[in-house]
């Protein structure tokens, strides 16, 4: 299976709301925080721009509009083409003035998340990772720490969000493995040697039962992490080129079973 994936910043959406259906404007009016809007603003950006590259769409304003992201019964998000539930499934996730959506096939269990790289407390280790975790992390140097327990921790949001339960599940039930030698880098390291654009695989197990295959990725302070089922090759970005109105407009009628990337 096949996974699509794009990565957006506030600098990228419009001041304007023409780009929200009406029952998005409805939720955005119910917001007070400004933070909180800022940020759901930039999801359902980052979404809408995602959905409509995977589906063919222009990108543009109307298109935009016309596709709809609204919560699930789960509470995660749903999107919606012109009225009806679009062949897509999605995950979003912000963090610090960025916000990452996946895309996939109809039918998949998809979850995704975007951490910033931070030191955690022995307590936060302590609450919410398994023992075999937290002996992992006791054996990586001072300067990996901060990435590896981010890591983890971004593993099992994303896990999380798989499984449609978010926070309400026990994260020490998620053991998350990663490949013999991950590839960590030192906080004190140069700056130039901060990215690691090669997505390296992990896998989550679920209660000793369930086990879901993933993918990590180091972007400058910024960790991401894509859960998957079935498991996926890993993940693609969704080209710039992809994305506006230079392209060409599927066809209304075909909507419903074509112009969908290939999984």
């Amino acid at each position: 299976m096949n996974i699509y994936w794009l990565e957006q910043t506030e600098a990228a959406v419009p001041s304007e709301e023409d780009w929200l259906g009406p029952d998005e404007i409805l939720l955005l009016s119910s917001m007070r925080f400004a933070k909180r809007r800022a940020d759901w603003r930039l999801g359902r950006w980052t979404t809408k721009q995602a959905v409509a590259a995977y589906l063919r769409l222009t990108g543009c304003t109307s298109d935009l509009a016309a596709i709809q992201i609204l919560p699930a019964p789960s509470g995660g998000p749903r999107a919606w083409f012109k009225k009806q539930i679009a062949p897509v499934e999605i995950s979003i996730s912000h963090s610090s003035g960025r916000a990452i959506c996946a895309v996939a096939s109809s039918g998949a269990a998809l979850g995704c998340d975007l951490e910033v790289i931070e030191t955690r407390s022995e307590c936060f280790v302590s609450d919410y990772f398994t023992t075999e975790e937290r002996a992992t992390i006791s054996r990586v140097s001072p300067e990996q720490r901060a990435q590896l327990v981010t890591l983890l921790w971004s593993a099992k949001e994303s896990a999380l969000k798989l499984l449609g339960e978010g926070l309400r599940l026990d994260t020490r039930l998620l053991a998350v493995n990663l490949a013999e030698e991950p590839q960590l880098v030192r906080e004190n390291a140069a700056p130039s040697t901060l990215d690691n654009n090669e997505w390296q695989p992990l896998q989550v197990c679920y209660a000793d039962r369930q086990i879901f295959d993933g993918w990590w990725q180091r972007s400058g302070y910024f960790i991401r992490t894509l859960i998957a089922a079935p498991a996926s090759v890993r993940p693609i970005l969704i080209s710039p080129t992809e994305i506006g109105c230079s392209r060409p407009t599927m066809a209304t009628k075909a909507y419903s079973l074509v112009g969908l990337v290939s999984a």
